[in-house]
Protein backbone atom coordinates (compact mmCIF):
# COMPACT_ATOMS: atom_id res chain seq x y z
CA UNK A 1 0.00 0.00 0.00
CA UNK A 2 1.01 3.47 -0.69
CA UNK A 3 1.80 5.27 2.50
CA UNK A 4 1.67 8.96 1.41
CA UNK A 5 -2.13 8.00 -0.15
CA UNK A 6 -5.03 9.43 1.66
CA UNK A 7 -6.19 5.93 2.53
CA UNK A 8 -6.50 4.53 6.06
CA UNK A 9 -4.18 1.64 7.07
CA UNK A 10 -7.18 -0.59 7.54
CA UNK A 11 -10.54 -0.54 5.93
CA UNK A 12 -13.69 -2.57 5.10
CA UNK A 13 -13.44 -4.25 2.03
CA UNK A 14 -16.45 -3.00 0.16
CA UNK A 15 -14.71 0.24 -0.46
CA UNK A 16 -11.94 1.44 -2.14
CA UNK A 17 -10.59 5.03 -3.32
CA UNK A 18 -8.85 7.89 -1.65
CA UNK A 19 -10.29 10.04 1.14
CA UNK A 20 -11.35 13.86 0.73
CA UNK A 21 -9.07 16.06 2.48
CA UNK A 22 -11.15 19.04 4.61
CA UNK A 23 -11.70 20.66 7.82
CA UNK A 24 -14.58 20.15 10.69
CA UNK A 25 -16.36 23.13 9.13
CA UNK A 26 -17.20 21.02 6.35
CA UNK A 27 -19.04 18.35 8.87
CA UNK A 28 -20.46 20.11 11.19
CA UNK A 29 -22.71 23.06 12.47
CA UNK A 30 -20.93 24.31 15.73
CA UNK A 31 -22.50 25.83 18.36
CA UNK A 32 -22.04 26.97 22.21
CA UNK A 33 -24.07 25.33 25.23
CA UNK A 34 -26.44 27.70 26.87
CA UNK A 35 -25.87 29.76 30.60
CA UNK A 36 -28.51 28.17 32.76
CA UNK A 37 -30.29 30.28 36.31
CA UNK A 38 -31.13 26.97 37.93
CA UNK A 39 -31.63 23.67 37.62
CA UNK A 40 -34.95 21.63 38.60
CA UNK A 41 -36.42 18.23 38.45
CA UNK A 42 -37.57 17.58 34.85
CA UNK A 43 -36.71 15.55 31.37
CA UNK A 44 -34.42 17.41 29.83
CA UNK A 45 -30.58 16.64 31.17
CA UNK A 46 -28.00 19.55 31.47
CA UNK A 47 -24.90 17.83 30.07
CA UNK A 48 -21.77 19.46 32.30
CA UNK A 49 -24.20 19.02 35.41
CA UNK A 50 -25.96 16.18 36.12
CA UNK A 51 -28.54 17.74 36.51
CA UNK A 52 -32.30 18.29 34.49
CA UNK A 53 -34.55 21.06 33.16
CA UNK A 54 -37.76 21.10 33.59
CA UNK A 55 -40.39 20.29 30.82
CA UNK A 56 -41.33 23.96 30.32
CA UNK A 57 -38.18 24.59 28.81
CA UNK A 58 -38.33 22.29 25.95
CA UNK A 59 -39.14 24.81 23.39
CA UNK A 60 -35.24 25.94 24.35
CA UNK A 61 -33.38 22.81 23.92
CA UNK A 62 -31.78 21.19 21.33
CA UNK A 63 -33.92 19.11 18.87
CA UNK A 64 -31.36 17.00 17.05
CA UNK A 65 -28.76 14.82 18.48
CA UNK A 66 -24.97 16.29 18.11
CA UNK A 67 -21.26 15.29 20.10
CA UNK A 68 -20.00 17.14 22.69
CA UNK A 69 -17.09 18.82 22.94
CA UNK A 70 -15.00 21.21 25.02
CA UNK A 71 -17.08 21.00 28.87
CA UNK A 72 -14.36 21.70 31.19
CA UNK A 73 -11.39 19.15 31.91
CA UNK A 74 -13.01 16.72 29.38
CA UNK A 75 -11.61 18.06 26.16
CA UNK A 76 -10.22 14.55 25.33
CA UNK A 77 -13.34 13.08 25.46
CA UNK A 78 -16.18 13.46 22.74
CA UNK A 79 -19.39 12.10 23.68
CA UNK A 80 -22.50 12.13 21.87
CA UNK A 81 -25.67 14.22 23.01
CA UNK A 82 -29.15 12.67 22.51
CA UNK A 83 -31.75 15.35 21.92
CA UNK A 84 -33.43 17.00 23.75
CA UNK A 85 -30.53 18.39 25.06
CA UNK A 86 -29.93 21.65 27.40
CA UNK A 87 -25.63 22.36 27.56
CA UNK A 88 -24.17 24.66 30.33
CA UNK A 89 -21.91 27.11 28.91
CA UNK A 90 -18.32 25.54 28.64
CA UNK A 91 -19.37 23.08 26.29
CA UNK A 92 -19.61 23.09 22.52
CA UNK A 93 -21.81 20.74 20.70
CA UNK A 94 -21.32 19.43 17.04
CA UNK A 95 -24.07 18.97 15.00
CA UNK A 96 -23.33 16.39 11.60
CA UNK A 97 -24.81 18.53 8.46
CA UNK A 98 -25.69 14.45 7.68
CA UNK A 99 -27.93 12.91 10.38
CA UNK A 100 -26.68 9.45 9.37
CA UNK A 101 -22.94 10.50 10.63
CA UNK A 102 -23.47 11.15 13.88
CA UNK A 103 -21.66 8.01 15.11
CA UNK A 104 -19.01 8.68 12.42
CA UNK A 105 -18.31 12.21 13.85
CA UNK A 106 -17.85 11.06 17.38
CA UNK A 107 -15.34 8.62 16.20
CA UNK A 108 -13.66 11.27 14.62
CA UNK A 109 -13.57 13.50 17.36
CA UNK A 110 -12.27 10.84 19.78
CA UNK A 111 -9.24 10.19 16.65
CA UNK A 112 -8.23 13.56 16.89
CA UNK A 113 -5.85 14.94 19.87
CA UNK A 114 -7.76 17.90 21.44
CA UNK A 115 -5.13 18.05 24.19
CA UNK A 116 -2.56 19.67 21.57
CA UNK A 117 -5.30 22.55 20.86
CA UNK A 118 -5.65 23.75 24.43
CA UNK A 119 -5.71 27.17 24.55
CA UNK A 120 -5.50 27.78 27.87
CA UNK A 121 -2.48 27.88 30.91
CA UNK A 122 -5.33 26.35 33.33
CA UNK A 123 -8.77 24.41 32.94
CA UNK A 124 -8.45 22.78 29.69
CA UNK A 125 -10.60 24.75 26.72
CA UNK A 126 -10.95 25.05 23.01
CA UNK A 127 -12.38 27.84 20.85
CA UNK A 128 -14.87 27.68 18.31
CA UNK A 129 -12.03 28.66 15.81
CA UNK A 130 -9.72 25.96 16.67
CA UNK A 131 -12.56 23.28 16.32
CA UNK A 132 -13.87 24.66 12.75
CA UNK A 133 -10.18 24.74 11.52
CA UNK A 134 -8.93 21.53 12.44
CA UNK A 135 -8.37 19.25 9.28
CA UNK A 136 -8.99 15.52 8.70
CA UNK A 137 -9.25 13.35 6.05
CA UNK A 138 -12.92 11.30 5.50
CA UNK A 139 -14.36 8.77 3.05
CA UNK A 140 -15.95 10.22 0.04
CA UNK A 141 -19.63 8.13 0.70
CA UNK A 142 -22.01 8.29 3.50
CA UNK A 143 -22.30 4.33 3.14
CA UNK A 144 -18.39 4.31 4.31
CA UNK A 145 -18.98 7.33 6.84
CA UNK A 146 -22.48 5.21 8.13
CA UNK A 147 -20.07 1.89 8.53
CA UNK A 148 -17.17 3.41 10.20
CA UNK A 149 -19.51 4.63 12.58
CA UNK A 150 -21.84 1.73 13.44
CA UNK A 151 -18.79 -0.37 14.07
CA UNK A 152 -17.15 2.16 16.65
CA UNK A 153 -21.04 2.45 18.13
CA UNK A 154 -20.76 -1.08 18.95
CA UNK A 155 -17.50 -1.42 20.57
CA UNK A 156 -18.71 1.51 22.82
CA UNK A 157 -21.84 -0.35 23.33
CA UNK A 158 -19.61 -3.31 24.39
CA UNK A 159 -17.07 -1.12 26.14
CA UNK A 160 -20.03 0.47 28.17
CA UNK A 161 -21.65 -3.03 29.43
CA UNK A 162 -17.92 -4.00 30.77
CA UNK A 163 -17.48 -1.08 32.78
CA UNK A 164 -20.77 -1.07 34.04
CA UNK A 165 -20.28 -5.18 35.18
CA UNK A 166 -16.62 -3.68 36.43
CA UNK A 167 -18.35 -0.86 38.33
CA UNK A 168 -20.93 -3.36 39.71
CA UNK A 169 -18.61 -5.86 41.11
CA UNK A 170 -16.97 -2.83 42.70
CA UNK A 171 -19.81 -2.00 44.41
CA UNK A 172 -20.61 -5.61 45.92
CA UNK A 173 -17.10 -5.55 47.25
CA UNK A 174 -17.78 -2.40 48.55
CA UNK A 175 -21.13 -3.79 50.10
CA UNK A 176 -18.97 -7.10 51.19
CA UNK A 177 -16.91 -5.26 53.05
CA UNK A 178 -19.38 -2.93 54.73
CA UNK A 179 -21.28 -6.06 56.16
CA UNK A 180 -18.87 -8.89 56.41
CA UNK A 181 -17.04 -6.95 59.55
CA UNK A 182 -18.95 -6.08 62.45
CA UNK A 183 -20.12 -2.85 62.90
CA UNK A 184 -18.98 -0.41 65.87
CA UNK A 185 -20.80 -2.28 69.29
CA UNK A 186 -22.18 -5.26 67.80
CA UNK A 187 -20.62 -8.43 68.12
CA UNK A 188 -21.01 -10.59 65.21
CA UNK A 189 -21.34 -9.02 61.42
CA UNK A 190 -24.79 -8.23 59.30
CA UNK A 191 -23.30 -11.04 56.85
CA UNK A 192 -21.80 -14.22 57.89
CA UNK A 193 -21.12 -17.66 56.52
CA UNK A 194 -23.24 -19.99 57.86
CA UNK A 195 -20.58 -22.86 59.37
CA UNK A 196 -17.88 -25.12 57.05
CA UNK A 197 -17.26 -28.42 57.50
CA UNK A 198 -13.89 -30.48 58.90
CA UNK A 199 -11.93 -32.95 57.99
CA UNK A 200 -14.28 -35.51 59.45
CA UNK A 201 -17.02 -34.28 57.09
CA UNK A 202 -18.61 -33.01 59.72
CA UNK A 203 -20.58 -29.49 59.94
CA UNK A 204 -19.52 -27.08 61.95
CA UNK A 205 -22.09 -23.91 62.58
CA UNK A 206 -20.33 -20.24 62.61
CA UNK A 207 -22.75 -19.26 65.82
CA UNK A 208 -20.02 -17.81 68.44
CA UNK A 209 -19.79 -13.90 69.28
CA UNK A 210 -16.33 -12.32 67.38
CA UNK A 211 -13.91 -11.47 69.75
CA UNK A 212 -11.43 -8.50 69.98
CA UNK A 213 -7.72 -8.22 70.07
CA UNK A 214 -5.28 -6.00 69.96
CA UNK A 215 -2.46 -6.07 67.33
CA UNK A 216 0.06 -6.31 69.99
CA UNK A 217 -1.63 -9.45 71.23
CA UNK A 218 -1.60 -10.88 67.43
CA UNK A 219 1.86 -9.87 65.84
CA UNK A 220 5.69 -8.44 66.85
CA UNK A 221 7.07 -5.21 65.23
CA UNK A 222 10.28 -5.99 63.32
CA UNK A 223 13.46 -4.36 64.60
CA UNK A 224 15.57 -5.92 62.51
CA UNK A 225 17.63 -3.13 60.67
CA UNK A 226 19.20 -4.12 57.37
CA UNK A 227 22.89 -4.22 58.59
CA UNK A 228 25.60 -3.67 56.36
CA UNK A 229 22.73 -3.20 53.13
CA UNK A 230 22.33 -6.96 53.16
CA UNK A 231 19.24 -6.14 51.34
CA UNK A 232 19.04 -3.85 48.43
CA UNK A 233 15.68 -3.36 47.38
CA UNK A 234 14.00 -0.82 48.80
CA UNK A 235 9.86 -1.24 49.37
CA UNK A 236 7.76 1.82 49.59
CA UNK A 237 3.88 0.98 51.11
CA UNK A 238 1.40 2.66 48.30
CA UNK A 239 -2.34 3.22 49.29
CA UNK A 240 -3.23 1.99 45.83
CA UNK A 241 -0.93 0.01 45.03
CA UNK A 242 0.57 -1.72 47.89
CA UNK A 243 3.52 -2.85 48.81
CA UNK A 244 5.95 -2.47 46.03
CA UNK A 245 9.00 -2.40 45.35
CA UNK A 246 10.48 1.59 45.35
CA UNK A 247 12.23 1.64 41.63
CA UNK A 248 8.73 0.47 40.49
CA UNK A 249 6.90 2.86 42.07
CA UNK A 250 9.69 6.22 41.15
CA UNK A 251 11.02 4.61 38.26
CA UNK A 252 13.76 4.85 40.33
CA UNK A 253 15.57 4.29 43.68
CA UNK A 254 15.22 7.30 46.01
CA UNK A 255 16.51 5.78 48.77
CA UNK A 256 20.29 5.94 48.89
CA UNK A 257 22.10 2.46 49.06
CA UNK A 258 24.91 3.57 51.11
CA UNK A 259 22.32 4.24 53.99
CA UNK A 260 19.25 1.89 54.03
CA UNK A 261 21.41 -0.36 57.01
CA UNK A 262 18.84 1.34 59.38
CA UNK A 263 16.09 0.49 57.78
CA UNK A 264 13.62 -2.29 58.35
CA UNK A 265 13.98 -5.97 56.93
CA UNK A 266 10.20 -6.50 55.75
CA UNK A 267 9.81 -10.80 54.79
CA UNK A 268 6.76 -12.00 52.68
CA UNK A 269 3.45 -11.28 54.14
CA UNK A 270 5.20 -8.64 57.08
CA UNK A 271 2.21 -5.76 57.42
CA UNK A 272 3.64 -2.68 56.82
CA UNK A 273 1.70 0.33 58.14
CA UNK A 274 2.33 4.02 56.42
CA UNK A 275 1.50 7.34 57.98
CA UNK A 276 1.07 9.25 55.28
CA UNK A 277 -2.47 10.23 54.62
CA UNK A 278 -4.29 10.59 51.53
CA UNK A 279 -7.60 10.95 50.07
CA UNK A 280 -7.73 6.85 50.01
CA UNK A 281 -6.05 6.64 52.89
CA UNK A 282 -7.23 9.12 55.64
CA UNK A 283 -5.15 7.80 58.40
CA UNK A 284 -2.59 5.99 55.75
CA UNK A 285 -2.66 2.64 54.15
CA UNK A 286 -2.04 -0.67 56.06
CA UNK A 287 -0.60 -3.25 53.55
CA UNK A 288 0.78 -6.40 53.41
CA UNK A 289 4.41 -7.74 51.90
CA UNK A 290 2.60 -10.31 48.89
CA UNK A 291 5.87 -9.70 46.45
CA UNK A 292 7.23 -12.86 47.66
CA UNK A 293 10.52 -11.49 48.73
CA UNK A 294 12.34 -9.82 51.25
CA UNK A 295 12.91 -5.82 51.02
CA UNK A 296 14.44 -2.60 53.18
CA UNK A 297 11.82 0.10 54.35
CA UNK A 298 11.88 3.28 56.00
CA UNK A 299 12.17 3.43 59.56
CA UNK A 300 9.08 5.83 59.06
CA UNK A 301 7.17 2.59 58.85
CA UNK A 302 5.74 0.25 61.33
CA UNK A 303 6.49 -3.58 60.47
CA UNK A 304 5.05 -5.92 62.33
CA UNK A 305 4.51 -9.74 61.89
CA UNK A 306 1.15 -11.22 62.79
CA UNK A 307 0.33 -14.69 64.15
CA UNK A 308 -2.90 -16.66 65.74
CA UNK A 309 -4.82 -15.04 62.87
CA UNK A 310 -5.12 -15.76 58.81
CA UNK A 311 -3.14 -13.08 56.78
CA UNK A 312 -5.53 -12.73 53.97
CA UNK A 313 -8.44 -11.97 57.05
CA UNK A 314 -6.04 -9.44 58.25
CA UNK A 315 -5.29 -8.13 54.98
CA UNK A 316 -8.92 -7.48 54.59
CA UNK A 317 -10.03 -6.40 57.81
CA UNK A 318 -7.38 -3.04 57.09
CA UNK A 319 -9.10 -2.81 53.67
CA UNK A 320 -12.65 -1.56 55.56
CA UNK A 321 -12.99 1.68 57.86
CA UNK A 322 -13.32 -0.78 61.23
CA UNK A 323 -9.94 0.73 62.66
CA UNK A 324 -10.42 4.44 61.36
CA UNK A 325 -12.24 5.47 64.44
CA UNK A 326 -9.38 4.43 66.99
CA UNK A 327 -6.79 6.30 64.99
CA UNK A 328 -9.22 9.31 64.93
CA UNK A 329 -9.43 8.80 68.56
CA UNK A 330 -5.99 7.97 69.27
CA UNK A 331 -4.00 9.70 67.23
CA UNK A 332 -3.74 12.91 64.55
CA UNK A 333 -2.22 14.66 62.40
CA UNK A 334 0.87 15.87 63.85
CA UNK A 335 3.13 18.54 62.95
CA UNK A 336 3.13 17.52 58.97
CA UNK A 337 -0.68 17.64 57.34
CA UNK A 338 0.58 14.86 55.21
CA UNK A 339 1.31 12.53 58.07
CA UNK A 340 -0.53 10.64 60.91
CA UNK A 341 1.16 10.78 64.43
CA UNK A 342 0.29 7.91 66.37
CA UNK A 343 2.71 5.83 68.69
CA UNK A 344 3.57 2.60 68.58
CA UNK A 345 2.58 1.83 72.02
CA UNK A 346 -0.83 3.32 71.41
CA UNK A 347 -0.77 1.58 67.81
CA UNK A 348 -0.21 -1.69 69.61
CA UNK A 349 -3.79 -1.06 71.01
CA UNK A 350 -6.06 -1.22 68.07
CA UNK A 351 -8.54 -3.37 68.72
CA UNK A 352 -9.23 -6.27 65.71
CA UNK A 353 -12.69 -7.52 65.56
CA UNK A 354 -11.85 -11.32 64.40
CA UNK A 355 -14.12 -14.69 64.28
CA UNK A 356 -12.86 -16.91 67.20
CA UNK A 357 -12.69 -19.75 64.57
CA UNK A 358 -9.75 -19.77 62.40
CA UNK A 359 -11.99 -21.91 59.09
CA UNK A 360 -14.44 -18.65 59.31
CA UNK A 361 -11.57 -16.13 59.07
CA UNK A 362 -10.14 -18.78 55.89
CA UNK A 363 -13.88 -18.49 54.38
CA UNK A 364 -13.66 -14.48 54.39
CA UNK A 365 -10.34 -13.84 53.51
CA UNK A 366 -10.64 -16.30 50.27
CA UNK A 367 -14.06 -15.29 49.66
CA UNK A 368 -13.05 -11.25 49.36
CA UNK A 369 -9.62 -12.66 47.85
CA UNK A 370 -11.45 -14.24 44.86
CA UNK A 371 -13.55 -11.48 44.11
CA UNK A 372 -10.81 -9.14 44.36
CA UNK A 373 -9.40 -11.60 41.32
CA UNK A 374 -12.71 -11.69 39.68
CA UNK A 375 -12.92 -7.62 39.53
CA UNK A 376 -8.87 -7.76 38.55
CA UNK A 377 -9.77 -10.49 35.37
CA UNK A 378 -12.86 -7.78 34.36
CA UNK A 379 -10.99 -4.72 34.23
CA UNK A 380 -7.96 -6.24 32.28
CA UNK A 381 -10.34 -7.35 29.52
CA UNK A 382 -12.06 -4.08 30.02
CA UNK A 383 -8.35 -2.41 29.66
CA UNK A 384 -7.79 -4.51 26.69
CA UNK A 385 -11.34 -3.40 24.95
CA UNK A 386 -10.15 0.36 25.07
CA UNK A 387 -7.22 -0.43 23.91
CA UNK A 388 -8.34 -2.26 20.55
CA UNK A 389 -10.95 0.67 19.97
CA UNK A 390 -7.30 2.96 20.38
CA UNK A 391 -5.67 0.89 17.60
CA UNK A 392 -8.76 1.19 15.02
CA UNK A 393 -9.26 4.57 15.91
CA UNK A 394 -5.16 4.78 14.73
CA UNK A 395 -5.73 2.23 11.65
CA UNK A 396 -9.12 3.11 10.62
CA UNK A 397 -8.26 7.13 9.96
CA UNK A 398 -6.32 8.53 8.03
Amino acid sequence: MNENRNIPKMRFPEFTGEWNKGSLKDLVDLGNGRDYKELSEGDIPVYGTGGYMCSVDKALSYDKDAVGIGRKGTIDKPYILRAPFWTVDTLFYAIPKDSQELDFINSLFQRIDWRKKDESSGVPSLSQKSIYSTKVYCPKTTEEKVRIGSFFSKIDSVIALQQQYVDQLKEFKKGFLQKMFPKKGEKVPEMRFPGVYNNKGEWVAFTDDWEQRKIGEISNKVTKKNQDAVVDEVFTNSAEFGIISQRDFFEKDIANAENIDEYYVVEPDDFVYNPRISTTAPYGPIKRNKLERTGAMSPLYYVFRPYDIDLSYLEWYFQTTCWHAFMRFNGNSGARSDRFAITDKIFNEMPISMPQDIEEQKLIGTFLTKLESLITLHQRKLDEMKEFKKGCLQKMFV
